[in-house]
């Protein structure tokens, strides 16, 4: 970037227009695995021109309309817990860090709602409405890294949300700019039929459309009781259909987790039974719905044919379920690994698994390829792949590349959904096409165009190549 265009940036903007190295530095990319391998193998990308950090709305503001009027592409940038490629500026990038717009507007304990400036970190929120003995009920394995702004602009889902809903459904109310400077507040009521919902403009838009500033969540109270229960399958389709049975019969335990055999043996090696699957669920609510819940729940697996499993696996994993791994340790094994979330109908779902977990086997050395089910809706279910290569450094991009397509071409084959809730970023857009067809990537490209005609707005992310 030219010093001229950072002179004039400091000077619309003051102090908040920063080129030290450190901030520069810490805000190359996000959380994605091939970031950080090429930084473990020395290969760093390129910094942004400049950082501005904003810490207000007007801020924001100020710095499209200049962005706009000169042409000057612009990156937004929550928390950096994004694992697509979603941040990947180069030099002639303004970067935009919303972490330091992070103040609580209000919490509304009367009409259950609470709303934060975008750079607010989720945990921190949730421990803001808790006091009040309320919950937000969003809870991405990766809350305390992750801001409300990235939640809503990745479509992310919480590990609760087979009661509570995905992010999409639990936001109120958004404020966004858009590329030209200019602000929209969308959300005015608990439901609105004053046309199309435009919130969903940015819900998953992943800073293509502007710059969530604002996000006002419907809030729940804390429940009464919280329970826990688990059973073993004989095989991942065993348990899949006993959960469709679940959904279907109207129970919805906010967590409904399934993990095929390897996933036991890594994660619950204590609670090994044979070459069983294993689902555990987390109830939770008002006692008499919780008691009556964990009855039906369990006539219906045993129905099924599962047989009972200790219920403190969902305790281990309530304590676990945060981690949130370290690429380099990995590296330094001569390990490359990560995960994929798909989802699909329950009529197709087993023909993804049993062929993407072939698939993934078949490939140059992968010494791990497993997948656990988390999020169940009445018309069928997601799965988590995980695959681990063990390979030469100079190896393990192509090997990373090679597991994320044949995941990919299984779920494209068997007609799934090839992105459940991280998003696409440049990682997965070149498959979008297959879940908004040929007309839907078009529709998409004619409203990015129309909401940001000079192009500034995190170009290269998420919308396919023409």
């Amino acid at each position: 970037m030219h010093a001229t265009t950072i002179d004039a940036l400091r000077a619309e903007l003051g102090p908040i227009v920063r080129t030290d190295d450190e901030i520069m530095q810490a805000r190359r990319h996000d959380y994605w695995v091939v970031s950080h391998l090429r930084d473990w193998r020395g290969e760093p990308g390129a910094t942004p021109g400049c950082v501005v950090q904003a810490t207000s709305t007007e801020h924001v503001q100020a710095l499209l309309r200049y962005a706009n009027a000169h042409r000057i592409a612009v990156v937004p940038f929550g928390l950096g817990s994004g694992v697509c490629g979603g941040v990947l500026p180069n030099d002639d990038v303004v970067l935009l860090d919303l972490s330091t717009l992070s103040a609580t507007r209000f919490v509304d304990e009367t009409n259950l709602l609470a709303s934060f400036d975008a750079g607010k970190n989720g945990l921190e929120a949730e421990h803001e409405v808790a006091a009040r003995g309320l919950t937000i009920g969003h809870w991405p394995q990766s809350i305390a890294v992750s801001s409300v702004g990235g939640w809503v602009s990745t479509r992310a889902s919480g590990q609760f949300s087979t009661a509570y809903g995905n992010i999409e459904d639990i936001v109120y109310a958004i404020e966004a700019v858009l590329p030209d400077g200019e602000i929209v507040r969308l959300g005015k009521a608990p439901r609105a039929a004053a046309g199309p919902d435009l919130r969903h403009v940015f819900l998953g838009a992943e800073g293509r459309m502007g710059v969530v500033t604002g996000v006002t969540f419907s809030l729940r109270r804390a429940p009464e009781q919280r329970s826990y229960s688990a059973f073993y399958a004989e095989s991942m389709s065993q348990g899949i259909e006993a959960q469709r049975q679940i959904i279907q019969a109207d129970w919805r335990p906010p967590v409904m987790r399934q993990y095929d055999h390897p996933e036991v043996r890594r994660n619950f090696r204590d609670h090994v039974d044979g070459e069983s699957a294993l689902l555990l669920m987390m109830h939770e609510g008002p006692a008499g719905r919780v008691a009556a819940e964990l009855e039906a729940i369990a006539r219906i697996a045993t129905a099924a044919g599962l047989r009972a499993a200790p219920a403190e696996v969902g305790e281990i994993w309530m304590e676990r379920r945060n981690h949130v791994v370290e690429w380099r340790e990995f590296f330094e094994m001569g390990i490359v690994v990560d995960t994929i979330e798909i989802s699909a109908s329950w009529s197709r779902i087993d023909a993804i698994y049993d062929d993407a977990i072939t698939s993934l086997r078949d490939a140059a050395g992968v010494i791990n390829a497993s997948a656990h089910s988390s999020h169940a809706y009445r018309s069928g279910v997601n799965l988590y792949f995980s695959f681990a290569v063990r390979c030469d450094a100079e190896e393990m991009e192509a090997s990373y590349f090679d597991c994320w397509r044949r995941v990919m071409e299984a779920t494209v084959r068997h007609g799934g959904g090839v992105a459940h809730h991280h998003g696409a970023g440049r990682l997965r857009k070149r498959w979008i096409e297959h879940d908004l067809g040929a007309g839907g990537v078009e529709l998409l490209r004619t409203i990015q165009r129309a909401v940001d005609p000079a192009g500034i707005m995190n170009p290269g992310n998420l919308i396919p190549d023409a």
